[in-house]
């Protein structure tokens, strides 16, 4: 009994003594001070995973260091010595103490790169006076840079390339003479550019962009004699590019954009004769393109774009043969382009838009190089497309749109094979549409609305197998039919042919899988809407308004999941509303007014809602909210009870009508001077007079020389299709009416997934009212503190750069939205993130402003007004961010981050959001995080733009 009772003790010994033999072993066989060192640090190093397996020790015994053998680490010839240390991309993190790498005192090569180390730099690796190149970029290092780098007196690279570090830059690295290659961009380094950086002996390679640094750019930095790169932008400078610049000989890469830099360019950088790239975008830069430029003759990349340039492209950069970009747009430049740019033999790239220029484009434009990419886009050019655009056989966008050009299109474009996007609206072109699909395989957006066209949309259309926008629509005279294999295109998302006097019968669908926008209206299209429709089982708008379509309104169109606007008012349809449409959960707009409908009006939830104007125009229809449907136990006309309630009825409508009529003449004579009401409507709104919709405001029968009483600026209405709008009142200056309402129209015309739609608006001579969208879920400020997880947060970020980016960027002049905070962030029935009140506060500072003609079109203080609006938008993204991220508790950005070190706010903020040590979501946390510090920087000029902090933002992960 006792024998078994020790059995089990003896084991467990047993086994402890083994694993302690084990060990002692272990402490034993390290009889090298390297091995030693690098099992300290894996000790200090979270290794998640497990990137450094292989540093354990080996069950023999050998003469050589042992971890010669393990992964990233290299030793001498002989084994003798570590030389090399490369722990780079190996998902590591951790912070290291002081002295963790002095005892590899003839390391030569010291590689960190691509991890999530934090915490400062240990002092102790400017003891490696062997050293010649240490890389510790893409890490979180933070704190001021340690003194003593001079001492690595060998080092020839020295990368620290997107790290957290603060302060000034390391004045005594300009003390070691082999330096070749500096990086210190992409920290947080404020101050000024040392003077002693003009002192580098061999450097080869600078680079400091993406930091705070302020100051002037020290003119010593013209000193460096050997320098072929330097890159110092993104960062606060003040004044201008040093003209000592021009004395940097074997200069090959300059880039200074985004630096706040301001006075003319240099003409002493022409001296730069092996400069190839210069990047002088995103300034304030100001007076002419300096001719010297043309000198440069090994420029092959130019861009001066988004300063404050004027006058003239001067005639010598067709000097430049070596030129393959050339980006002049947004700036103020006038004239017309130089005839010698079509003659460049490499250009691929030519960027003009938003400027001034006048007349053509140089007629053998595309006849000497292999154009690529060609944006002309909002000027004031004339002419025809040069016949030879294409020739290169390689062009890809195409990109023409807000000009006067003319004639019909180039016979080049038939056979522009390479041709992915083509946008020429708002032209004033003609003739056919001879874009010969079928050799365009890679098209995949074609805009030519609002020109001249004729000869019908191309039957070729159904070979363009990855167009996925169409839009042809106010083309009065295209006139033609709609094929059948048109609509059966499966990437084909847009097709808009409104107002084109299109005839012949609706054709059936073919597999319509992707069509999700379906524009017809104001056509001449006969026949009846196909069953084939149930095909398309992502469409959300279609409108058919206005042509002479008739048969039954198919049931399929109501059972479509997605359908959300439909206007088949002004038609001949028969029968009865289906009821399916009763039961959508996604339909918001329904117009069938004015066609031969009959029966009874479906008693659906979707329908109570709806006024009768919904329905106007059809005698045969009944029910809610039309005449009532009479059953068996109905009242006869003619009946006593009827005669009774029709004198009751003629007695209370006389009064009303009395009182309407007083009502009405004291708002004639308080209001005539408003003038007449007028009503705009944009895509996918029906077609209401001002009269519908001033009456949906109060109950005042004949409205159009009144004001209605709403209760504020801004109120909810029903309309009479009965969709719930908000309304916003705007009043104005009658001077400033044609201005505001070329704005409202822009932004009436701006459709994004993320922006609130601006439906229509009515307006006099002294005020308008604008009908939004109304979203009833509520906004972000009435939701921040609701805990959400991080990936939804995330989402909602995206959302909100995604529409500002398009507000910004695809908006032309672009849009700004003014007043972007939490209560402007709305929700709709799904959750999705819209943006509201966009442009409102620019109209209103447009009304309160200089009296222009046409907004965004004439030169001086309105541009610039829009230029620092938009400036301004960038800033309270940073703010929003911060504010989504931290649930509501830090609401002012900038001082959070200026009063917090980004280490603790980081560290905060992964608290808060409950995000576990370096996972992927911490990086992504990182990374939202610094782009709010990036949109939140003081100078403006400093903040990235819109499209630059969607993309840092979305390149976090795919989005869909």
């Amino acid at each position: 009994m006792m024998k078994n009772l020790f059995q089990p003790l003896y084991i467990t010994t047993t086994f402890l003594i083994f694993l302690c033999s084990i060990l002692v072993f272990q402490v034993l066989a390290i009889d090298d001070p390297f091995t030693q060192a690098l099992l300290s640090l894996k000790s200090e190093i979270l290794d998640n995973s497990s990137s450094l397996s292989d540093w354990t020790l080996p069950s023999d015994d050998a003469k050589k260091i042992h971890a010669c053998s393990w992964s990233g680490v290299k030793c001498n010839e002989n084994g003798s010595m570590i030389i090399g240390l490369d722990l780079s991309v190996k998902k590591l993190g951790g912070v290291f103490s002081e002295n963790q790498f002095s005892v590899f005192s003839e390391l030569v090569e010291l590689n960190l790169s691509y991890n999530s180390f934090s915490g400062e730099l240990p002092v102790g690796i400017f003891k490696l006076s062997n050293l010649r190149s240490l890389d510790i970029s893409r890490n979180n290092f933070s704190g001021y840079f340690p003194n003593g780098v001079s001492n690595l007196d060998s080092l020839v690279i020295l990368d620290a390339f997107s790290n957290s570090f603060i302060g000034p830059l390391p004045k005594d690295a300009s003390e070691i003479e082999s330096l070749q290659v500096l990086n210190f961009a992409g920290s947080y380094f404020s101050g000024p550019i040392p003077s002693e950086y003009g002192s580098f002996k061999n450097l080869d390679y600078i680079h400091l962009a993406g930091n705070s640094l302020s100051g002037k750019i020290p003119p010593e930095l013209g000193m460096l004699k050997t320098v072929t790169h330097m890159e110092i932008g993104y960062n606060s400078y003040e004044g201008n590019i040093p003209w000592e610049f021009g004395n940097l000989s074997k200069l090959q890469y300059l880039d200074i954009a985004g630096a706040n830099l301001s006075g003319s360019i240099p003409k002493e950088l022409s001296s730069l004769t092996n400069l190839e790239s210069l990047f002088l975008f995103r300034n304030q830069l100001s007076g002419k393109i300096p001719w010297e430029l043309g000198k440069i003759i090994a420029l092959s990349s130019l861009d001066l774009s988004d300063n404050l340039l004027s006058g003239p492209i001067p005639e010598s950069l067709s000097e430049l043969k070596n030129l393959k970009l050339l980006s002049v747009m947004y700036n103020d430049l006038t004239g017309t382009v130089p005839e010698g740019i079509a003659k460049l033999p490499q250009l691929d790239t030519l960027l003009i838009w938003d400027n001034f220029f006048s007349g053509s484009l140089p007629k053998d434009l595309g006849k000497h190089s292999k154009l690529k990419y060609l944006d002309v886009s909002t000027n004031y050019l004339v002419g025809s497309i040069p016949p030879s655009i294409c020739s290169g056989g390689v062009l890809e966008r195409l990109i023409l749109f807000s000009n006067k050009f003319t004639g019909e299109l180039s016979p080049s474009l038939s056979n522009c094979s390479s041709l992915v996007r083509i946008r020429i609206e708002d032209n004033l072109f003609s003739g056919d549409i001879s874009l010969n699909f079928g050799k365009s395989p890679d098209l995949s957006y074609v805009d030519m609305s609002r020109n001249r066209f004729s000869g019908g949309v191309p039957t070729d259309i159904a070979l363009a197998s990855n167009l996925e926008y169409f839009n042809v629509s106010n083309n009065p005279n295209l006139g033609g039919v709609i094929s059948e294999k048109t609509l059966s295109l499966h990437l084909l998302q847009n097709f808009s042919a409104s107002n084109c006097s299109i005839s012949g019968d609706f054709p059936p669908f073919g597999p319509c899988k992707s069509l999700r926008v379906l524009e017809l209206s104001m056509n001449n299209v006969s026949g009846i809407i196909p069953q084939s429709i149930s095909n398309c089982q992502k469409l959300v708008s279609l409108d058919l308004a206005d042509n002479n379509l008739s048969g039954q309104i198919p049931v399929e169109l109501a059972s479509l999941p997605g359908i959300s606007v439909v206007d088949l008012s002004h038609n001949s349809f028969s029968g009865s509303i289906p009821a399916k449409f009763g039961s959508s959960s996604s339909l918001r707009l329904l117009n069938v007014s004015f066609n031969d409908l009959s029966g009874l009006i479906p008693f659906e939830k979707s329908f109570k809602s709806m006024d009768s104007s919904a329905f106007w125009g059809n005698p045969k229809l009944c029910g809610t909210p039309l005449r009532p449907c009479r059953g068996p136990n109905g009242l006869e006309l003619g009946s006593r009870k009827t005669q009774k309630l029709a004198w009751v009825l003629i007695t209370c409508g006389i009064v009303v009508l009395t009182i309407t009529a007083a009502v009405f003449g004291v708002f004639y004579f308080r209001r005539r001077g408003q003038g007449q009401w007028k009503m705009v409507s944009f895509s996918g709104f029906p077609r209401f007079t001002a009269n519908d919709v001033l009456r949906s405001f109060s109950s005042i029968e004949e409205a159009t020389d009144m004001v209605p009483p709403l209760a504020g600026s801004d109120c909810k209405a029903v309309l009479p299709t009965g969709i719930t709008v908000l309304v916003k009142k705007i009043e104005w200056r009658p001077e400033r009416m044609n201005a505001m309402l070329d704005l409202i129209t822009r932004m009436g015309n701006a459709r994004h997934k993320n922006l609130t739609r601006l439906l229509g608006f009515c307006y006099n001579n002294h005020m308008a009212y604008l009908l939004c969208d109304y979203l009833p879920n509520g906004n972000l400020a009435e939701r921040i503190r609701t805990k959400r997880d991080w990936a939804t947060k995330y989402k909602i970020i995206i959302a909100i750069a995604r529409g500002l980016c398009f507000l910004h960027h695809d908006c032309y002049p672009a849009i700004p939205h003014g007043d972007l905070k939490a209560n402007n962030i709305v929700f709709d029935e799904n959750m999705e993130t819209h943006l509201t009140e966009f442009g409102v506060k620019f109209l209103i500072r447009l009304n309160n402003g200089p009296s222009v003609a046409r907004v965004g079109y004439e030169a001086g203080e309105i541009e610039r007004a829009i230029k620092e609006e938009l400036y301004r938008d960038i800033y309270y993204f940073g703010e929003i961010i911060l504010e989504i991220i931290t649930n509501g508790r830090l609401s002012n950005a900038a001082t959070s981050l200026q009063n917090t070190s980004k280490e603790v706010l980081l560290r905060e903020v992964l608290d808060e959001n409950d995000v576990a040590p370096l996972s992927s979501v911490q990086e992504e946390t990182k990374l939202v995080l610094e782009v709010a510090s990036l949109c939140t920087r003081v100078r403006p000029s400093d903040r990235p733009s819109m499209e630059e902090a969607l993309k840092l933002v979305s390149g976090l992960k795919k989005q869909g």
